[in-house]
């Protein structure tokens, strides 16, 4: 018979190698201690020790905090380095695969000297591709990927047996997994426009004037709520991602990876695409299964919707709904907008 097993909260936390420190933490205070000492043997026939001191004791604070810091569950030595890679980051990027063509002439010449040229700008995201049961993100070297919208289940207005009945169901799928997978919490602008919008627009045709008057009173609230607060909500996203090609050299091969990127990428075998794209398939259709048992509706997002919800990641604060058709870049837009597109941007 089997019994629970408790899970802990944290699955990431590093292990502790000496005491509460880190092998990460131990490495960058280990390697500031020798170099400090290199630094005295090198100079004590010089430097007298108190001023040495006044030298190595603030080093040494600072590289400690640095190193045991934490800030929003992030250790400091990260947030460092990722403050020093975002100084060193161009500031113009453009979306370029084709890379940046040059400055015609005419608008070369009246440029300034404080206008910087623009860069590529590279996403792990090369395009989103129609697959058989949802959209497959290509990743280029990194693999190929597929989202899916989860729904929510409200744990807490549930008896004791169901709530067990409801954790069981979701431990059986994390023990079904076979590769990593990311759970997606993410919260985004809401825009309320359509909706007072079609509430005004039924409302004259409601059976009873005191229901038009509700509607109506319902869609001046509506408009009031998003003058006076910012509304947000939260969307869930079952993230699977399979990479093409087997991983060479271990956890060393990948961070090299990770830190610099091969200028020439090789060419994706296709027959490496299609069983990585028939692996997440049969993964999408297991993650289905097993959570519509613990009461989770995951539904795989297409091609056009998979769209919508990167471009709205890479722009947060735009009013960009999941499942907009945007144009690709080498797409032409022949098509002429509705005036009703031109009111909603108006509103």
């Amino acid at each position: 018979m089997s019994h629970p097993v408790r899970i802990p909260a944290d699955v990431d936390r590093p292990d502790r190698v000496l005491g509460p420190l880190t092998a990460r933490q131990l490495a960058i205070l280990g390697v500031t201690g020798l170099l400090l000492y290199a630094l005295y043997n090198a100079t004590r026939g010089v430097v007298p020790l108190p001023l040495f001191l006044v030298f190595a004791v603030p080093v040494g604070l600072a590289v400690t905090v640095v190193a045991l810091g934490r800030r929003d569950g992030i250790p400091l030595d990260r947030l460092l380095v990722a403050a020093v890679r975002q100084r060193f980051t161009p500031r113009h990027q453009v979306s370029a695969p084709e890379g940046v063509q040059p400055v015609p002439e005419w608008l070369a010449s009246s440029r300034s000297r404080d206008d910087v040229a623009p860069t590529p700008l590279e996403l792990p995201a090369r395009g989103v591709d129609g697959g058989t049961v949802a959209g497959v993100v290509d990743l280029g070297p990194d693999g190929l990927a597929v989202i899916a919208a989860c729904s929510t289940v409200n744990f807490s207005l549930r008896t004791p047996a169901e709530q067990e009945a409801l954790v069981g169901s979701f431990a059986r799928y994390l023990h079904s997994l076979t590769a990593p997978v990311q759970f997606l919490v993410r919260a985004e602008r809401l825009d309320l426009g359509p909706q007072i919008a079609e509430l005004r627009a039924r409302a004259g045709g409601l059976p009873h004037p005191a229901l038009e008057a509700a509607a109506h009173d319902h869609a001046d609230y509506l408009v009031q709520l998003t003058e006076h607060a910012d509304l947000l909500r939260r969307q869930v996203l079952l993230v699977l991602r399979e990479p093409t090609r087997p991983a060479v050299g271990g956890s060393v091969s990948s961070a090299l990876g990770r830190l610099r990127r091969d200028p020439t990428p090789r060419a994706i075998d296709q027959a490496a695409r299609q069983v990585a794209e028939q692996r997440l398939v049969r993964r999408l259709t297991e993650a289905v299964e097993l959570l519509t048992a613990a009461g989770i509706a995951v539904t795989a997002l297409d091609a056009t919707t998979a769209t919508g919800v990167l471009a709205a990641a890479c722009n947060p604060d735009a009013f960009l709904p999941p499942s907009a058709m945007l144009a690709g870049a080498g797409d032409i837009v022949t098509a002429v907008p509705s005036a009703d597109l031109y009111d909603d941007e108006a509103r």
